[in-house]
């Protein structure tokens, strides 16, 4: 017979809340979420890469998709549609800092970020325009002649 393996006590106890911060750490990657960490009961920064939130609403006319961008320029941000996809890209720049200055917490990203929407069939990429004001970016994409609704009146005899 083999020699037996003396039993030894486990050292760590089962943390329920560490399962759900691994389980957490796994879905925000896997969704492009920034992860908040806690050390030691207390909340940890995590700098993460920067990706303005977006909502996108339909009507009759028109898709309207619109970009919280605050504190940006217009001239730091391009809209563009290539092969039936919508990108809006560009750089939110960190403040310089200035001496005497002291930060007890950053929590705003700054940096380089793209979005990228596909089109839908019934939008007409070749005539989107865009206005930018209070931070918000609103993309305007028309939809396309052939694909509104057109209502047709019947005559009863």
């Amino acid at each position: 017979m083999g020699a037996l393996i003396p039993w030894e006590p486990f050292t760590s106890r089962w943390d329920p809340f560490k399962e759900l911060e691994d389980m957490e750490r796994r879905l925000s990657t896997w969704f492009g979420r920034p992860l908040r960490r806690r050390e030691g009961g207390k909340e940890a920064l995590t700098v993460t890469e920067w990706v303005p939130l977006v909502d996108i609403e339909e009507n009759d006319k028109e898709y309207v998709i619109k970009a919280e961008l605050p504190e940006m320029k217009k001239e730091e941000i391009k809209v563009s549609v290539e092969d039936d996809v919508l990108c809006i890209s560009g750089e939110r720049k960190r403040e310089k800092e200035e001496k005497g200055k002291k930060y007890h917490r950053v929590e705003r990203s700054y940096g380089c970020f793209e979005r990228s929407f596909t089109l839908p069939d019934d939008a007409d990429g070749t005539k989107v325009n865009a206005e930018y004001k209070d931070g918000v970016l609103r993309v305007h994409l028309p939809k396309s002649e052939k694909a509104k609704p057109k209502a047709i009146e019947v005559k009863v005899a």
